[in-house]
């Protein structure tokens, strides 16, 4: 599934861990956006890792998950690429 993630951390440290967690799931596009393709099992470990980095009463982070029909529209202006699979050739 193809995910958009956004965050707004207030603290530094916490906001540096969430950074280097998304690092791990997908690219970044803008300061605080990540697109990630997840299957359902990464998708859960990282909303579960991502729980423990972070204070709600603070913190925000949001997930977007846009199915293949909304892929396709979506529209970028300036410089980009949509994220997409890596192509993987098996020999």
């Amino acid at each position: 599934m193809f995910i958009v993630i956004s965050y707004d951390i207030k603290s530094d440290r916490r906001r540096n861990r969430v950074l280097k967690t998304l690092k791990n799931y997908g690219t970044r596009v803008q300061f605080s956006v990540f697109e990630c393709n997840l299957n359902s099992e990464q998708f859960e470990r990282l909303k579960n890792h991502l729980s423990f980095l972070i204070k709600p009463s603070e913190d925000s982070i949001r997930f977007y998950r846009l199915c293949e029909d909304c892929k396709r529209k979506v529209f970028i202006l300036g410089l980009g690429i949509l994220t997409e699979d890596e192509e993987v050739y098996i020999v």
